[in-house]
């Protein structure tokens, strides 16, 4: 991971605890639960030397703002008294279905459709997150991810990487639960309200940038390019990799195309020389995802519907091709397609492939049919509703300043 410490504030200090595993993480163990159970156990102690440090030092602390994914940080705040924040980094959606289903609400596996969850769409199982559908496929990471709610009604504050307008069914139904407040979309202000101008990215990478794209895209007319990457932990067969190619190509359209070095060797070489001769394409190994999609050039984000991706993409006004994989991005699918209507979902076929002609089709529908300026309109308004909520008196703004307050008074 890359970090650029020159641009953050003095007054930010970064800590690290260990998880007992520090020279290999899950490579080191081999067993995600047994790493999960260690972290919790070496994790939870470590936490607590932490704490007693800076409790001990002239900045002691007030308040935990934690992932719920590691729910015992919140058991350790507690012993010491302090103020617990959990901080859901997806959206309103995908955790209250988590929470139904584990509070027994949402009995599994399924075997009623569609389903109906208050503030919720009407959801087929294909909407539904990977670890609803098929929970025995991630055994260890479905209970970490249930557990999230094992002790969520101890927290102080539930913070949301979401914002009100863009869930507000949802979080009216989840706010009779627990202490929500949507503080997001949490984008660095350059790109929505500019209220903090120098604020341009979060400072992390897991990879080196590449700046070649942007130049490219300065070549390219408004609006013509396909924005294609899907993050930095889906892996597509050989097979899926060379539809997706094929199905670029055909289009005619101008295409960026990340491909992270991991998955190179899942495409053809002769293909992605074809991509590069071809005039239309380009393929990098990473870039800075929030300065592509704010570029003028791009018509379309072909994405998993990670919930980062997902966000940026409405922030910044860019209709999306999803072609969700697991976890959450089937359900932040369904909120691009029928909820937002600001994009398509790809339809897989019976082999589980997204052929070539539906890759095609889709990103003709999106840049050139009527359906794709139906897109593009709701699109801006889901944009000029992320900055409202930012804004001074905005919905997120004064969630962060109610939140602001509870510490003062603590």
């Amino acid at each position: 991971m890359h970090l650029q410490s020159s641009s953050l504030p003095s007054s930010l200090q970064f800590d690290f605890i260990s998880d007992g595993y520090d020279q290999g993480g899950f490579a080191q163990v081999g067993n995600i639960s047994t790493y999960l159970s260690q972290m919790k156990t070496i994790g939870s102690e470590n936490l607590k030397e932490l704490i007693q440090k800076y409790n001990s030092s002239n900045h002691p602390i007030d308040c935990v703002v934690y992932d719920p994914m590691i729910q015992w940080v919140l058991d350790v705040t507690k012993e010491f008294d302090l103020l617990g924040a959990a901080f859901f980094t997806q959206k309103c959606s995908v955790n209250y279905m988590y929470y139904h289903v584990y509070h027994g609400l949402l009995k599994l596996p399924i075997t009623s459709l569609p389903i109906s969850i208050e503030g919720l769409p009407l959801l087929e199982l294909k909407d539904t997150p990977s670890f609803v559908n098929d929970p025995g496929f991630y055994p260890a990471y479905y209970e970490m991810v249930m557990n999230q709610f094992s002790n969520i009604h101890k927290a102080d504050i539930v913070l949301v990487n979401s914002f009100y307008k863009l869930e507000d069914q949802v979080v009216d139904s989840m706010s009779k639960l627990c202490p929500i407040l949507t503080i997001g979309p949490t984008v660095p202000s350059f790109y929505l309200d500019k209220g903090v101008p120098n604020d341009k990215d979060n400072d992390l990478s897991l990879f080196q940038l590449d700046s070649s794209a942007i130049n490219w895209l300065k070549s390219k007319p408004a609006g013509s390019v396909t924005y294609v990457s899907f993050g930095s932990m889906v892996c597509f067969s050989m097979e899926q990799m060379k539809e997706i190619a094929l199905g670029l190509l055909g289009s005619g359209s101008n295409f960026l195309w990340v491909i992270p070095t991991m998955e190179n060797k899942n495409i053809p070489k002769e293909l992605v020389e074809e991509i590069s001769s071809s005039g239309k394409g380009l393929v990098v190994n990473w870039i800075q995802q929030l300065e592509v999609l704010s570029n003028k050039a791009i018509g379309c984000f072909f994405t998993h519907c990670g919930w980062n991706s997902t966000l940026e993409a409405l922030c910044l006004g860019v209709p999306m091709i999803a072609i969700p994989q697991w976890t959450d991005q089937p359900l932040n699918a369904k909120f691009v397609e029928d909820v937002w209507k600001v994009g398509i979902r790809v339809i897989v076929n019976e082999n589980g492939i997204v052929t070539r002609e539906e890759i095609k089709s889709c990103i003709r529908k999106v840049l050139e049919n009527d359906v794709g300026s139906e897109m593009r309109i709701n699109a801006k308004k889901w944009r000029e509703l992320a900055i409202e909520a930012i804004s001074h008196g905005g919905t997120s703004d004064n969630n962060i300043n109610d939140f602001l307050n509870k510490l003062k008074r603590s």
